[in-house]
């Protein structure tokens, strides 16, 4: 966790702990020093001695409180997972033919159809969501929205397609976030956006991804690649097996340039992970909330241990 403090400064305050530590080594060397003097060292294995391990830890807790409380006085905030309250996403899903690969069982496209769907009902209920389909060229196949169910049947509907423009995807998606319902509490304060784009491919027809990603990095829309399969897929053609390997590396560079994160998955189980790690990325946003309180309650527990320990020492207990 990620941590702020209002007053820094008063964090200085913790260089006496390590003070304190010294005076009470320092008392600890001359008690032993006087005791071995004036020969009391026999005269206390005759009677009950206290052990020497409930001292040190009650100055340890007496000490770790000292320093939680300090941390307290400088009032901290820590970085916290918060919950958006609103957001636009495009599910940018490839449907080449290259997507009829099994290596991803049944195939890459029946697998990446229902990991799409489980992602949707992944994402916070106010956020709107579009999707888009790619091949050849790009299709919007829902504007975004909030209903979910007309966006997992779309999902259902998609069909395969020769060739795969991925740069063409990324434009429509942008395209299509200019769609999204403006919200009547923020009128003037557009929601954040991104997109979801999943590939098999590298980019063979259509504008240049690179050139893509560098838009949607203008317009503050990053782009979260998921690069789909694994090096030994391939599809049948012509009655021959052509491989289709997977092109990591141009969705690495789109995330890059675009501000967003690349993923890979090699199997259905692995894209659900992906989905969603990426569903959580979007979903919540950090903030800095203060957590004074945390470590007031942990100086106090702490105090109370060290006031036990003390106790227990005053009693001979147990």
């Amino acid at each position: 966790m990620q941590f702020t403090f209002a007053y820094p400064e008063r964090l200085w305050f913790a260089v006496l702990i390590p003070v304190l530590l010294l005076v009470y080594w320092l008392l600890i060397r001359r008690t032993a020093s006087r005791s071995r003097r004036f020969g009391i060292d026999g005269l206390n294995r005759l009677l009950p001695r206290q052990q020497s391990w409930k001292r040190h830890l009650a100055v340890a807790f007496a000490l770790l409180s000292l320093a939680s409380l300090n941390v307290a006085f400088a009032q901290p905030s820590g970085a916290v997972d918060v919950p958006r309250d609103r957001a636009t996403v495009c599910i940018a899903s490839d449907v080449s033919n290259s997507m009829k690969a099994t290596d991803v069982d049944p195939t890459r496209f029946e697998a990446a159809q229902v990991a799409s769907q489980q992602f949707v009902d992944m994402l916070p209920l106010g956020f709107n969501t579009a999707l888009v389909s790619f091949y050849g060229t790009s299709v919007l196949m829902v504007p975004p929205t909030t209903d979910r169910a007309m966006v997992k049947r779309a999902v259902d509907n998609l069909e395969l397609g020769p060739g795969t423009a991925i740069g063409d995807g990324i434009y429509s998606c942008l395209d299509a976030l200019k769609l999204a319902p403006v919200d009547p509490d923020h009128p003037d304060d557009p929601p954040p956006a991104a997109i979801v784009l999943l590939s098999d491919g590298s980019t063979n027809v259509g504008r240049p991804s690179a050139q893509a990603a560098t838009d949607a990095k203008a317009a503050k829309v990053p782009v979260y690649t998921i690069a789909y399969g694994t090096p030994g897929g391939y599809v049948v053609v012509n009655g021959r097996p052509e491989p289709v390997p997977v092109d990591k590396a141009e969705l690495r560079k789109i995330s890059d340039l675009s501000g967003g994160q690349a993923f890979t998955a090699g199997s259905a189980s692995e894209l659900k992970t992906v989905y969603s790690a990426i569903a959580h990325q979007i979903g919540y946003e950090k903030q800095f909330t203060e957590i004074t309180e945390r470590f007031a309650g942990g100086a106090l527990v702490l105090a109370i241990l060290a006031a036990l320990a003390v106790i227990s020492l005053a009693a001979r207990w147990p």
